[in-house]
């Protein structure tokens, strides 16, 4: 039986995420797309939990009937682009990040699952900063890892 998580795994886990996003973007921009779509795939494998069943997707910037994303193509194809299925990806991970900032709102730990919310900030090598809104649910895989399970990220509310 997997032991309880911990809210340092759920530090390590999003500090993980962040590094991949970054590692995406420096692939794309010094081997191209393809090296991009090898380490998206790799990440992919290393934090979501695609494995245990369905990963519950809602990307950034997704709309109409892509906005929510029940399949591992369909995460690739919104981190790299470049999909005939997905042709409104343009390739979140691939816009030459540099930081991710994770700002805790809360969290909730249950023995195998957590979930946690807050802030990610982006920035980008030409020192552009995107900020959103994200939820990710997380549920340890029988070696103890913590996998991804639920993503959820939109744009913060701009009152009129």
């Amino acid at each position: 039986m997997t032991k309880d998580i911990t809210e340092q795994e759920l530090a390590d886990a999003r500090q993980i995420w962040g590094d991949a996003l970054i590692a995406i973007s420096k692939a794309f921009e010094q081997e191209g797309i393809d090296a991009a779509r090898a380490v998206a795939n790799d990440a992919l494998d290393a934090a979501y939990g695609f494995e245990l069943g369905q990963v519950l997707f809602k990307p950034t910037l997704a709309s109409a009937e892509q906005t929510f994303r029940t399949t591992r193509d369909g995460a690739l194809a919104y981190f790299v682009g470049h999909s005939d299925e997905y042709p409104g990806d343009r390739g979140f991970a691939i816009k030459g990040w540099r930081s991710v900032v994770c700002e805790t709102a809360a969290s909730f730990i249950q023995g195998d699952v957590a979930m946690w919310m807050g802030w990610v900030t982006f920035t980008d090598k030409n020192g552009n900063i995107t900020k959103a809104d994200k939820s990710w649910g997380y549920k340890k895989d029988k070696a103890g890892t913590l996998r991804i399970v639920l993503h959820h990220s939109s744009l913060p509310y701009q009152p009129e």
